[in-house]
């Protein structure tokens, strides 16, 4: 009878305190680090590469277009020098610097 009310009591422990649940937003943050030499230079190459803010001629979907080049420059900081950055903090950097 004991460990019946151990087990219930256990049961009724596990029910009241659930494993907070992780938006996705809150998965995918990655701490603002300061973004070294190297890294800063491959992102400018690939952005002026690819035209990122669209100067030498408009583009139709300028938004999903800057997204897609963005996610290019975080895989490419992430295979060559093992960092993990978000887009909003590389878009910011890129305004500071322009």
């Amino acid at each position: 009878m004991a460990e019946t009310q151990q087990l219930n009591a256990n049961y009724s422990n596990e029910e009241e305190s659930p494993e907070p649940e992780t938006s996705r937003s809150q998965r995918r943050r990655f701490k603002a680090l300061n973004i070294s030499f190297g890294e800063m230079m491959e992102m400018v190459n690939i952005l002026k590469r690819a035209d990122y803010d669209g100067k030498y001629r408009p583009y139709p979907n300028p938004n999903v277009r800057k997204a897609k080049i963005m996610a290019k420059v975080v895989k490419s900081l992430h295979r060559n020098f093992g960092v993990r950055r978000s887009k909003d903090q590389l878009r910011k950097r890129w305004s500071d610097l322009n």
